[in-house]
Protein backbone atom coordinates (compact mmCIF):
# COMPACT_ATOMS: atom_id res chain seq x y z
CA UNK A 1 0.00 0.00 0.00
CA UNK A 2 1.53 3.34 -1.01
CA UNK A 3 0.91 6.24 1.33
CA UNK A 4 1.13 10.01 0.86
CA UNK A 5 4.63 11.38 1.53
CA UNK A 6 5.28 12.16 5.17
CA UNK A 7 6.04 15.82 5.88
CA UNK A 8 9.39 16.74 7.45
CA UNK A 9 9.77 16.17 11.15
CA UNK A 10 8.21 18.75 13.45
CA UNK A 11 10.43 21.44 14.81
CA UNK A 12 10.35 22.77 18.32
CA UNK A 13 8.55 25.98 17.29
CA UNK A 14 5.52 24.17 15.90
CA UNK A 15 3.81 24.15 19.26
CA UNK A 16 3.50 21.74 22.12
CA UNK A 17 2.23 18.26 21.58
CA UNK A 18 -0.69 16.91 23.57
CA UNK A 19 -4.11 15.30 23.33
CA UNK A 20 -6.94 17.79 24.02
CA UNK A 21 -9.22 16.78 26.87
CA UNK A 22 -12.64 15.73 25.58
CA UNK A 23 -15.48 13.61 26.87
CA UNK A 24 -15.99 10.02 25.79
CA UNK A 25 -19.08 11.09 23.84
CA UNK A 26 -17.17 13.80 22.00
CA UNK A 27 -14.38 11.32 21.25
CA UNK A 28 -16.89 8.81 19.87
CA UNK A 29 -18.54 11.48 17.70
CA UNK A 30 -15.16 12.62 16.35
CA UNK A 31 -14.33 9.13 15.10
CA UNK A 32 -17.90 8.59 13.93
CA UNK A 33 -17.33 11.61 11.67
CA UNK A 34 -14.10 10.02 10.42
CA UNK A 35 -16.12 6.91 9.61
CA UNK A 36 -18.73 8.89 7.67
CA UNK A 37 -15.95 10.50 5.60
CA UNK A 38 -13.89 7.34 5.09
CA UNK A 39 -14.20 7.20 1.32
CA UNK A 40 -11.40 6.19 -1.00
CA UNK A 41 -9.69 3.27 0.71
CA UNK A 42 -6.96 3.03 3.37
CA UNK A 43 -4.61 5.64 1.90
CA UNK A 44 -7.28 8.36 2.02
CA UNK A 45 -8.53 7.20 5.44
CA UNK A 46 -5.06 7.30 7.01
CA UNK A 47 -4.28 10.66 5.42
CA UNK A 48 -7.53 12.11 6.85
CA UNK A 49 -6.74 10.94 10.39
CA UNK A 50 -3.14 12.12 10.15
CA UNK A 51 -4.11 15.56 8.87
CA UNK A 52 -6.48 16.32 11.75
CA UNK A 53 -4.87 14.58 14.70
CA UNK A 54 -1.18 14.97 13.86
CA UNK A 55 -0.80 17.96 11.55
CA UNK A 56 -3.54 20.21 12.94
CA UNK A 57 -4.11 19.20 16.57
CA UNK A 58 -0.71 17.58 17.27
CA UNK A 59 -1.92 14.71 19.44
CA UNK A 60 1.42 13.00 18.80
CA UNK A 61 4.57 13.86 16.87
CA UNK A 62 4.96 12.90 13.23
CA UNK A 63 7.73 10.47 14.18
CA UNK A 64 5.46 8.83 16.77
CA UNK A 65 2.67 8.55 14.22
CA UNK A 66 5.02 6.97 11.67
CA UNK A 67 6.11 4.34 14.19
CA UNK A 68 2.50 3.46 15.01
CA UNK A 69 1.60 3.27 11.32
CA UNK A 70 4.60 1.05 10.57
CA UNK A 71 3.46 -1.33 13.32
CA UNK A 72 -0.09 -1.64 11.96
CA UNK A 73 1.13 -2.10 8.41
CA UNK A 74 2.85 -5.35 9.38
CA UNK A 75 0.12 -6.59 11.73
CA UNK A 76 -3.11 -8.14 10.43
CA UNK A 77 -6.20 -5.98 10.20
CA UNK A 78 -7.24 -2.70 8.53
CA UNK A 79 -4.57 -0.12 9.34
CA UNK A 80 -6.90 2.89 9.36
CA UNK A 81 -9.22 1.25 11.87
CA UNK A 82 -6.33 0.20 14.09
CA UNK A 83 -4.95 3.75 14.04
CA UNK A 84 -8.32 5.09 15.17
CA UNK A 85 -8.36 2.60 18.06
CA UNK A 86 -4.82 3.66 18.91
CA UNK A 87 -5.64 7.38 18.96
CA UNK A 88 -8.73 6.71 21.07
CA UNK A 89 -6.54 4.84 23.54
CA UNK A 90 -4.02 7.70 23.58
CA UNK A 91 -6.87 10.10 24.43
CA UNK A 92 -8.93 8.19 26.99
CA UNK A 93 -7.36 4.79 27.61
CA UNK A 94 -8.81 1.47 26.54
CA UNK A 95 -12.42 2.67 26.82
CA UNK A 96 -11.55 5.54 24.50
CA UNK A 97 -9.88 3.13 22.08
CA UNK A 98 -12.96 0.92 22.02
CA UNK A 99 -15.27 3.87 21.38
CA UNK A 100 -13.02 5.33 18.68
CA UNK A 101 -12.84 2.01 16.84
CA UNK A 102 -16.59 1.50 17.08
CA UNK A 103 -17.26 5.04 15.87
CA UNK A 104 -15.00 4.62 12.84
CA UNK A 105 -16.48 1.29 11.74
CA UNK A 106 -20.14 1.97 12.57
CA UNK A 107 -21.18 3.97 9.43
CA UNK A 108 -19.76 1.40 7.01
CA UNK A 109 -21.16 -1.49 9.03
CA UNK A 110 -24.69 -0.06 9.11
CA UNK A 111 -24.60 0.81 5.40
CA UNK A 112 -23.40 -2.71 4.55
CA UNK A 113 -26.18 -4.19 6.68
CA UNK A 114 -28.72 -2.11 4.76
CA UNK A 115 -27.30 -3.06 1.38
CA UNK A 116 -27.14 -6.73 2.39
CA UNK A 117 -30.79 -6.65 3.45
CA UNK A 118 -31.79 -5.03 0.17
CA UNK A 119 -29.69 -7.53 -1.79
CA UNK A 120 -31.26 -10.55 -0.09
CA UNK A 121 -34.78 -9.09 -0.13
CA UNK A 122 -34.68 -7.93 -3.79
CA UNK A 123 -32.34 -10.64 -5.06
CA UNK A 124 -31.11 -10.57 -8.63
CA UNK A 125 -34.35 -11.57 -10.30
CA UNK A 126 -34.47 -8.40 -12.39
CA UNK A 127 -32.65 -8.77 -15.70
CA UNK A 128 -31.44 -5.19 -15.28
CA UNK A 129 -29.85 -5.96 -11.92
CA UNK A 130 -28.27 -9.13 -13.27
CA UNK A 131 -26.77 -7.23 -16.19
CA UNK A 132 -25.31 -4.56 -13.93
CA UNK A 133 -23.84 -6.99 -11.42
CA UNK A 134 -22.34 -9.20 -14.13
CA UNK A 135 -20.21 -6.29 -15.32
CA UNK A 136 -19.47 -5.14 -11.78
CA UNK A 137 -18.15 -8.63 -10.96
CA UNK A 138 -15.70 -8.35 -13.88
CA UNK A 139 -14.56 -4.98 -12.54
CA UNK A 140 -14.10 -6.47 -9.06
CA UNK A 141 -11.88 -9.18 -10.55
CA UNK A 142 -9.80 -6.38 -12.10
CA UNK A 143 -9.69 -4.66 -8.71
CA UNK A 144 -8.24 -7.82 -7.13
CA UNK A 145 -5.62 -8.17 -9.88
CA UNK A 146 -4.65 -4.52 -9.38
CA UNK A 147 -4.35 -5.14 -5.64
CA UNK A 148 -1.89 -7.98 -6.30
CA UNK A 149 0.36 -5.56 -8.16
CA UNK A 150 -0.05 -2.73 -5.67
CA UNK A 151 0.71 -4.88 -2.63
CA UNK A 152 3.39 -6.86 -4.43
CA UNK A 153 5.47 -3.89 -5.53
CA UNK A 154 6.00 -2.96 -1.88
CA UNK A 155 6.15 -6.46 -0.40
CA UNK A 156 8.07 -8.52 -2.98
CA UNK A 157 11.34 -6.62 -2.96
CA UNK A 158 13.92 -9.39 -3.44
CA UNK A 159 14.41 -12.60 -5.37
CA UNK A 160 13.79 -14.84 -2.34
CA UNK A 161 10.53 -13.04 -1.60
CA UNK A 162 9.53 -13.31 -5.26
CA UNK A 163 10.17 -17.06 -5.10
CA UNK A 164 8.05 -17.26 -1.93
CA UNK A 165 5.20 -15.42 -3.68
CA UNK A 166 5.37 -17.69 -6.73
CA UNK A 167 5.32 -20.89 -4.66
CA UNK A 168 2.44 -19.59 -2.54
CA UNK A 169 0.59 -18.86 -5.81
CA UNK A 170 1.15 -22.45 -6.94
CA UNK A 171 0.06 -23.73 -3.55
CA UNK A 172 -3.16 -21.75 -3.73
CA UNK A 173 -4.00 -23.25 -7.13
CA UNK A 174 -3.18 -26.73 -5.81
CA UNK A 175 -5.44 -26.35 -2.80
CA UNK A 176 -2.79 -25.99 -0.09
CA UNK A 177 -4.16 -24.87 3.32
CA UNK A 178 -3.62 -21.19 4.10
CA UNK A 179 -1.98 -21.69 7.47
CA UNK A 180 0.64 -24.02 6.05
CA UNK A 181 1.40 -21.66 3.16
CA UNK A 182 1.72 -18.59 5.38
CA UNK A 183 3.78 -20.34 8.08
CA UNK A 184 6.08 -21.77 5.41
CA UNK A 185 6.45 -18.37 3.71
CA UNK A 186 7.46 -16.64 6.94
CA UNK A 187 9.86 -19.39 8.04
CA UNK A 188 11.60 -19.66 4.67
CA UNK A 189 12.05 -15.89 4.37
CA UNK A 190 13.59 -15.70 7.86
CA UNK A 191 15.89 -18.66 7.19
CA UNK A 192 17.07 -17.31 3.83
CA UNK A 193 17.77 -13.90 5.34
CA UNK A 194 19.87 -15.63 8.01
CA UNK A 195 21.80 -17.55 5.33
CA UNK A 196 20.39 -20.94 6.37
CA UNK A 197 19.54 -22.19 2.88
CA UNK A 198 19.69 -25.86 3.79
CA UNK A 199 17.14 -25.39 6.54
CA UNK A 200 14.96 -23.41 4.14
CA UNK A 201 15.02 -26.33 1.69
CA UNK A 202 14.10 -28.80 4.45
CA UNK A 203 11.20 -26.61 5.60
CA UNK A 204 10.00 -26.36 2.00
CA UNK A 205 10.11 -30.12 1.50
CA UNK A 206 8.19 -30.66 4.74
CA UNK A 207 5.56 -28.11 3.68
CA UNK A 208 5.20 -29.74 0.24
CA UNK A 209 4.74 -33.17 1.84
CA UNK A 210 2.12 -31.82 4.25
CA UNK A 211 0.24 -30.03 1.46
CA UNK A 212 0.35 -33.11 -0.76
CA UNK A 213 -1.16 -35.20 2.04
CA UNK A 214 -3.84 -32.56 2.55
CA UNK A 215 -4.73 -32.32 -1.15
CA UNK A 216 -4.66 -36.05 -1.90
CA UNK A 217 -6.65 -37.30 1.06
CA UNK A 218 -8.13 -35.05 3.77
CA UNK A 219 -9.09 -32.29 1.35
CA UNK A 220 -11.09 -34.68 -0.80
CA UNK A 221 -13.07 -35.68 2.28
CA UNK A 222 -13.62 -32.04 3.27
CA UNK A 223 -14.86 -31.11 -0.20
CA UNK A 224 -17.12 -34.14 -0.31
CA UNK A 225 -18.66 -33.22 3.04
CA UNK A 226 -19.04 -29.61 1.93
CA UNK A 227 -20.76 -30.68 -1.28
CA UNK A 228 -23.23 -32.74 0.70
CA UNK A 229 -24.01 -29.73 2.90
CA UNK A 230 -24.19 -26.97 0.29
CA UNK A 231 -27.66 -25.92 1.39
CA UNK A 232 -27.03 -26.20 5.13
CA UNK A 233 -26.92 -22.85 6.93
CA UNK A 234 -23.68 -22.36 8.87
CA UNK A 235 -23.76 -22.26 12.64
CA UNK A 236 -23.04 -19.11 14.61
CA UNK A 237 -19.76 -20.63 15.76
CA UNK A 238 -18.76 -21.41 12.16
CA UNK A 239 -19.34 -17.80 11.13
CA UNK A 240 -17.49 -16.48 14.18
CA UNK A 241 -14.55 -18.77 13.43
CA UNK A 242 -14.51 -17.70 9.80
CA UNK A 243 -14.43 -14.06 10.86
CA UNK A 244 -11.64 -14.65 13.38
CA UNK A 245 -9.49 -16.46 10.81
CA UNK A 246 -9.95 -13.60 8.36
CA UNK A 247 -9.21 -11.00 11.02
CA UNK A 248 -6.07 -12.77 12.23
CA UNK A 249 -4.61 -13.48 8.78
CA UNK A 250 -5.26 -10.24 6.89
CA UNK A 251 -1.60 -9.40 6.34
CA UNK A 252 -1.01 -6.85 3.60
CA UNK A 253 -4.52 -5.38 3.67
CA UNK A 254 -8.12 -6.45 3.41
CA UNK A 255 -7.57 -8.21 0.09
CA UNK A 256 -6.01 -11.07 2.03
CA UNK A 257 -9.44 -11.81 3.48
CA UNK A 258 -10.80 -12.53 0.01
CA UNK A 259 -9.26 -16.01 -0.39
CA UNK A 260 -9.90 -16.84 3.27
CA UNK A 261 -13.58 -15.95 3.26
CA UNK A 262 -14.09 -17.36 -0.24
CA UNK A 263 -12.78 -20.74 0.92
CA UNK A 264 -15.19 -20.79 3.85
CA UNK A 265 -18.23 -19.30 2.11
CA UNK A 266 -17.96 -20.68 -1.42
CA UNK A 267 -15.50 -23.59 -1.71
CA UNK A 268 -16.12 -25.50 1.52
CA UNK A 269 -19.24 -24.07 3.12
CA UNK A 270 -21.37 -23.54 0.02
CA UNK A 271 -23.07 -20.61 1.77
CA UNK A 272 -23.06 -18.56 -1.44
CA UNK A 273 -21.86 -18.59 -5.05
CA UNK A 274 -18.78 -16.91 -6.47
CA UNK A 275 -21.06 -14.38 -8.16
CA UNK A 276 -22.68 -13.44 -4.85
CA UNK A 277 -19.27 -13.26 -3.19
CA UNK A 278 -18.01 -10.81 -5.81
CA UNK A 279 -21.20 -8.77 -5.43
CA UNK A 280 -20.37 -8.39 -1.73
CA UNK A 281 -16.85 -7.17 -2.52
CA UNK A 282 -18.32 -4.68 -4.98
CA UNK A 283 -20.70 -3.32 -2.36
CA UNK A 284 -17.88 -3.05 0.18
CA UNK A 285 -15.73 -1.20 -2.33
CA UNK A 286 -18.14 1.73 -2.64
CA UNK A 287 -18.78 2.29 1.08
CA UNK A 288 -16.97 4.64 3.51
CA UNK A 289 -15.31 1.77 5.34
CA UNK A 290 -12.35 -0.61 5.19
CA UNK A 291 -12.91 -3.10 2.34
CA UNK A 292 -12.97 -5.91 4.91
CA UNK A 293 -16.53 -4.79 5.68
CA UNK A 294 -17.64 -7.05 2.82
CA UNK A 295 -17.37 -9.82 5.43
CA UNK A 296 -20.59 -8.41 6.92
CA UNK A 297 -22.29 -9.15 3.60
CA UNK A 298 -20.96 -12.72 3.64
CA UNK A 299 -22.32 -13.22 7.15
CA UNK A 300 -25.72 -11.75 6.29
CA UNK A 301 -26.20 -13.91 3.19
CA UNK A 302 -25.12 -16.98 5.15
CA UNK A 303 -26.95 -16.40 8.42
CA UNK A 304 -29.06 -13.24 8.36
CA UNK A 305 -28.58 -10.50 10.95
CA UNK A 306 -27.01 -12.80 13.60
CA UNK A 307 -24.58 -14.09 10.98
CA UNK A 308 -23.60 -10.57 9.96
CA UNK A 309 -23.03 -9.55 13.57
CA UNK A 310 -20.88 -12.51 14.59
CA UNK A 311 -18.69 -12.59 11.48
CA UNK A 312 -18.08 -8.84 11.80
CA UNK A 313 -17.22 -9.34 15.47
CA UNK A 314 -14.73 -12.03 14.51
CA UNK A 315 -13.12 -9.94 11.77
CA UNK A 316 -12.61 -6.81 13.86
CA UNK A 317 -11.85 -8.42 17.24
CA UNK A 318 -8.13 -8.96 16.45
CA UNK A 319 -7.76 -5.35 15.28
CA UNK A 320 -9.17 -4.14 18.60
CA UNK A 321 -7.20 -6.71 20.59
CA UNK A 322 -3.78 -6.04 19.08
CA UNK A 323 -4.14 -2.33 19.75
CA UNK A 324 -5.90 -2.26 23.12
CA UNK A 325 -4.04 -5.13 24.77
CA UNK A 326 -0.72 -5.62 23.05
CA UNK A 327 0.41 -2.44 21.28
CA UNK A 328 3.64 -1.97 23.23
CA UNK A 329 4.58 -5.66 23.15
CA UNK A 330 3.88 -5.94 19.42
CA UNK A 331 5.87 -2.77 18.73
CA UNK A 332 8.90 -4.29 20.48
CA UNK A 333 8.42 -7.58 18.63
CA UNK A 334 8.23 -6.19 15.09
CA UNK A 335 11.45 -4.24 15.64
CA UNK A 336 13.34 -7.50 16.05
CA UNK A 337 15.10 -8.52 12.86
CA UNK A 338 13.88 -12.14 12.84
CA UNK A 339 10.27 -11.08 13.35
CA UNK A 340 10.48 -8.52 10.55
CA UNK A 341 11.90 -11.08 8.13
CA UNK A 342 9.21 -13.58 9.10
CA UNK A 343 6.45 -11.01 8.51
CA UNK A 344 8.03 -9.97 5.20
CA UNK A 345 7.80 -13.60 4.09
CA UNK A 346 4.20 -13.89 5.23
CA UNK A 347 3.30 -10.76 3.26
CA UNK A 348 4.99 -12.14 0.14
CA UNK A 349 3.06 -15.37 0.59
CA UNK A 350 -0.14 -13.36 0.86
CA UNK A 351 0.58 -11.75 -2.52
CA UNK A 352 0.85 -15.18 -4.12
CA UNK A 353 -2.34 -16.41 -2.45
CA UNK A 354 -4.32 -13.38 -3.64
CA UNK A 355 -2.95 -13.83 -7.16
CA UNK A 356 -4.05 -17.47 -7.15
CA UNK A 357 -7.52 -16.51 -5.94
CA UNK A 358 -7.85 -13.88 -8.69
CA UNK A 359 -7.02 -16.52 -11.30
CA UNK A 360 -9.56 -18.92 -9.80
CA UNK A 361 -12.29 -16.26 -9.94
CA UNK A 362 -11.74 -15.24 -13.56
CA UNK A 363 -13.42 -18.21 -15.34
CA UNK A 364 -16.71 -17.57 -13.55
CA UNK A 365 -16.47 -13.82 -14.00
CA UNK A 366 -15.20 -13.20 -17.52
CA UNK A 367 -17.79 -15.25 -19.39
CA UNK A 368 -18.10 -13.41 -22.70
CA UNK A 369 -16.94 -10.53 -24.85
CA UNK A 370 -18.73 -7.89 -22.78
CA UNK A 371 -17.42 -8.97 -19.39
CA UNK A 372 -13.98 -9.57 -20.91
CA UNK A 373 -13.93 -6.02 -22.25
CA UNK A 374 -15.12 -4.64 -18.90
CA UNK A 375 -12.37 -6.56 -17.10
CA UNK A 376 -9.66 -5.28 -19.47
CA UNK A 377 -10.86 -1.67 -19.43
CA UNK A 378 -11.35 -1.68 -15.66
CA UNK A 379 -7.85 -3.05 -15.12
CA UNK A 380 -6.36 -0.40 -17.41
CA UNK A 381 -8.31 2.36 -15.65
CA UNK A 382 -7.19 1.18 -12.21
CA UNK A 383 -3.56 1.32 -13.32
CA UNK A 384 -3.91 4.73 -14.96
CA UNK A 385 -6.16 6.59 -12.52
CA UNK A 386 -4.46 7.75 -9.33
CA UNK A 387 -7.42 9.40 -7.61
CA UNK A 388 -8.47 7.93 -4.27
CA UNK A 389 -12.01 7.33 -5.57
CA UNK A 390 -10.87 5.55 -8.75
CA UNK A 391 -12.20 2.12 -7.57
CA UNK A 392 -15.62 3.63 -6.88
CA UNK A 393 -15.68 5.27 -10.31
CA UNK A 394 -14.64 2.03 -12.03
CA UNK A 395 -17.31 -0.04 -10.28
CA UNK A 396 -19.97 2.57 -11.07
CA UNK A 397 -18.92 2.72 -14.71
CA UNK A 398 -19.05 -1.09 -14.95
CA UNK A 399 -22.62 -1.09 -13.63
CA UNK A 400 -23.57 1.56 -16.21
CA UNK A 401 -22.06 -0.56 -18.99
CA UNK A 402 -24.14 -3.53 -17.90
CA UNK A 403 -27.31 -1.43 -17.86
CA UNK A 404 -26.50 0.06 -21.27
CA UNK A 405 -25.93 -3.42 -22.72
CA UNK A 406 -29.30 -4.52 -21.36
CA UNK A 407 -30.98 -1.49 -22.93
CA UNK A 408 -29.41 -2.28 -26.30
CA UNK A 409 -30.68 -5.85 -26.08
CA UNK A 410 -34.22 -4.59 -25.57
CA UNK A 411 -33.84 -1.94 -28.26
Amino acid sequence: MSLPPTPPAQSADEGALGVPHESLLRLFLRFLRFGLLAWGGPVAQIAMVRQELVEEERWVSRAHFNRALALYQVLPGPEAHELCVYFGMVARGRVGGLLAGLGFMLPGFLLMLLLSWLYVRAGLESAWVKAAFACVAAAVAALIVRAVHRIGEHAVTSRPLFAVAVLAFVGQLAGAPFLVSLAWAGAVAALLEAGRRRDAVLVTLAAVALCAAWVLWPQAQVEGAAAAQVHTAPSTWSLLGSGLRAGLLTFGGAYTAIPLLRRDAVVQGGWMTDAQFLDGIALGGVLPAPLIIFGTFVGYVAGGLPGALVITLGIFAPAFGFTLLAHDAMERLVHRANARHFLDGVTAGVVGIIAGTALQLLPGTVTGLLTGAVFALALAALFLLKHKLAPVWVLGAAACVGLAARALELG
